[in-house]
């Protein structure tokens, strides 16, 4: 695997760290893991925790979403998101992990691919379909990565989930070549489903090329390289930080005033009059100058849940659910993290 520049694991003169919170949309090279490309950010931003909405193969590129401290509580959420995939799979040849770095398995010819069959098989693999997990993957069985057993030469039984190709686009970029354009529900394997296509056209296919382009709301051209970020000054960098409700964007939004917002942060259910919602992001406003409100606004200091999101400025105190009325808290930030999100605090440094 190729080696991190700079890799922050070969240094021997130690790095400040401090607080970060916030999102940061990296194009992840090749060749890095998510884990490599995690650890390169973290160390550029000298953020003293991070982590990532799900990864992607080392022979994979494209959006790759970094949280960083609030944001980690929120990154589980970003799992279930929709992703769409650009691939290119060559036909003719199956190899043993589905991709370029698996041992070839198989070679055959490559029968001619007309348009009307090309239609056909992508139908086929649009809406609804079942797949079977490859074993090449990080699910477990019997607590044990399935890519373990594949390692040791051991097939195991695995079931076929149901899940949901959204759109599909097949071309035919080369004699041997098919572009694939997928937008996918979570947990599609674009291996396996570049395997079966090419299962389905009768001659097999493994990936040469794999690339994510968006991933729930975020998008690639949003997205900035190590080598980019590398290139920048810390301010900078932080710049290119969103904001830790970025990660929410399907949620309702509830401004509640300075009293109840202080309760809400200890884990107390609020009463509002409120309609029924399953995800809720939670606000106070926020005064400038950065330190929290003093004082509740006028009235009862609740207001009607609000989406999108309003304009202004104010902090984000964590996601609940509203039910008959009530606001019940689901995931907080801690009031030392809303601190240093307004700026109201200096970074506290840990070696």
């Amino acid at each position: 695997m190729r080696k991190l520049e700079s890799d922050p694991n070969s240094f021997s003169t130690r790095v400040q760290r401090r607080p970060v919170h916030g999102v940061l949309l990296l194009d992840k090279p090749l060749g890095f893991s998510s884990n490599d490309a995690l650890q390169k950010a973290r160390w550029l931003l000298r953020a003293e925790k991070g982590g990532h909405t799900g990864t992607l193969d080392p022979m994979a590129t494209g959006v790759l979403p970094l949280c960083f401290g609030a944001a980690t509580k929120f990154s589980q959420i970003h799992l279930d998101a929709d992703k769409t995939y650009e691939a290119v799979a060559q036909l003719g040849v199956r190899t043993a992990s589905g991709d370029s770095e698996g041992e070839v398995m198989e070679r055959r010819d490559v029968p001619t691919i007309t348009a009307e069959r090309l239609a056909a098989v992508q139908a086929q693999f649009t809406g609804t379909i079942m797949q079977v997990p490859p074993m090449h993957s990080a699910l477990k069985k019997d607590g044990k990565a399935l890519y373990e057993y594949a390692r040791a030469g051991v097939e195991v039984e695995r079931a076929a989930r149901e899940l949901r190709i959204f759109d599909l686009q097949l071309s035919l970029v080369g004699p041997a070549l098919l572009k694939i354009a997928a937008k996918v529900s979570k947990g599609t394997y674009i291996r396996t489903l570049g395997e079966d296509i090419g299962a389905a056209l009768g001659c097999g296919a493994h990936l040469v090329s794999l690339r994510r382009i968006a991933t729930g709301p975020f998008d690639v051209n949003q997205c900035i390289t190590l080598a980019e970020l590398e290139a920048l000054n810390e301010s900078e960098r932080e710049a290119r930080l969103l904001a830790v409700e970025s990660l929410l964007p399907g949620h309702a939004r509830v401004t509640l005033g300075t009293e109840d917002a202080g309760r809400f942060l200890s884990g107390l259910r609020r009463r509002g009059n409120w309609q029924d919602a399953p995800e809720v992001a939670v606000f106070a406003p926020s005064p400038a100058g950065g330190e929290p409100p003093s004082q509740p606004p006028p009235g009862d200091g609740r207001s009607e849940i609000r989406t999108p999101f309003a304009e202004g400025r104010s902090v984000l105190l964590g996601t609940g659910h509203t039910k008959a009325g009530e606001l019940i808290p689901t995931r907080l930030l801690s009031p030392i993290e809303i601190q240093q999100i307004l700026g109201s605090e200096e970074p506290s440094p840990v070696i």
